[in-house]
């Protein structure tokens, strides 16, 4: 009973969340990009969108389209167009820098047009979903907005892992992929944020804000997997501080394999009835940088000797799951979960389950880290 009062709680918040609008969708006029200048550390999207932009590319980087499949290229988000750039793309060795450092000055010569701004605009919104949401109980909110990389199986199976978590429990939780959704009135409803496998810049100037103060100020954060998985970012704070690591990629010969799991920190909250280690298959993350390094508080690690990373991506120690305090916020990020299986995973599933508790708890018993 408990369990189906839990999911009408949800549908209920859910259904609010993705009705239609009756206008149009409002403007959000302090999108990221909407006066940065064409250049190569833009992201690809915003040059594909202006006709004499791209123009330039196909005329001064005619290895760019070879480089990666046709998909890559869509101006139409989600795409991988909007998580990549010309750095990035010559910083993996896919494109001459020669040719790149041809067009970006050519990029740079091209005015930014109000039109250019509004296009660039359209992947962000600024609405404002409805949640009716029970007193008495804790309350999460689940985050689903994408406008890079979208795999859909991931997604939903970590969508219904998070609201069985829930019903479970007792807690009250709603979804919505609006990014309108973070601002501080909204925000303060709830008692954590889930972003789910959340990829591209997602939300406006004053979002980033709302979402910031929310998290400094006490509100708890749990990330999964593709929420930090992107190849080029565009907000410091989330991938510095939030998160503490930026993506370095994961293999792709074979991309999924067997890897070992080990717990490091048994104290912790989050691996309270784990056990010390066990064997999972995933697609395995690496990073540019040991979270380790930033301050996180280490929960698991992943052995490099269990599976092949590929030159390029052996870290050493290899964090694969951590906490972090930001302000008077808890953080918890896990890389693991890009198959939907890892979700029905009973140990993985009771990890999440102790994150939830773990980083909620702080807006209920007063703001505070530890």
């Amino acid at each position: 009973m408990r369990r189906k009062k839990a999911m009408a709680l949800l549908l209920a918040a859910w259904g609010l969340s993705l009705l239609p609008f009756k206008a149009a969708q409002a403007a959000a006029i302090d999108c990221p990009f909407r006066d940065a200048p064409f250049s190569q550390a833009l992201p690809i999207v915003d040059i594909l969108l202006s006709p004499q932009a791209k123009a330039v590319l196909e005329r001064d980087v005619p290895d760019l389209f070879k480089a990666l499949p046709p998909r890559f290229f869509t101006a139409q988000a989600p795409t991988f167009a909007a998580i990549l750039t010309l750095d990035e793309m010559v910083a993996s060795g896919r494109v001459p820098a020669a040719q790149v450092a041809r067009a970006d000055a050519a990029l740079r010569r091209l005015p930014v047009t109000a039109q250019d701004g509004q296009v660039r605009c359209a992947r962000y919104d600024d609405d404002r979903p409805t949640f009716t949401l029970p007193a008495g109980r804790p309350r999460l909110l689940l985050f689903e907005k994408m406008t890079g990389f979208r795999d859909g199986p991931s997604v939903e199976a970590a969508r219904s892992a998070f609201v069985d978590l829930a019903a479970r429990r007792g807690w009250a939780i709603a979804v919505t992929d609006k990014g309108g959704a973070m601002n501080a009135q909204t925000l303060r409803q709830f008692d954590a944020v889930i972003w789910n496998n959340v990829s591209g810049d997602v939300l406006t100037l004053s979002q980033r804000q709302a979402f910031r103060d929310y998290i400094e100020q006490g509100g708890g954060f749990v990330g999964v997997h593709g929420s930090s998985g992107d190849p080029a970012t565009f907000w410091p704070w989330y991938a510095d501080t939030l998160i503490g690591a930026r993506f370095a990629g994961h293999p792709m010969n074979p991309q999924f394999q067997d890897g070992r799991i080990m717990i490091e920190d048994g104290s912790h909250p989050v691996a309270q009835g784990l056990p010390d280690q066990w064997i999972m298959k995933d697609e395995w993350y690496s990073f540019r940088a040991n979270p380790r390094a930033t301050g996180a508080r280490i929960v698991a690690t992943l052995d490099e000797k269990s599976y092949q990373p590929g030159a390029a991506l052996i870290m050493g120690d290899h964090p694969i799951a951590w906490s972090r305090c930001v302000g008077k916020g808890r953080v918890f990020y896990s890389a693991i979960g890009h198959r939907p299986e890892t979700y029905t995973d009973p140990r993985y599933s009771r990890m999440l389950d102790n994150a939830l508790a773990w980083v909620a708890a702080p807006r209920r018993k007063g703001p505070r880290c530890d």
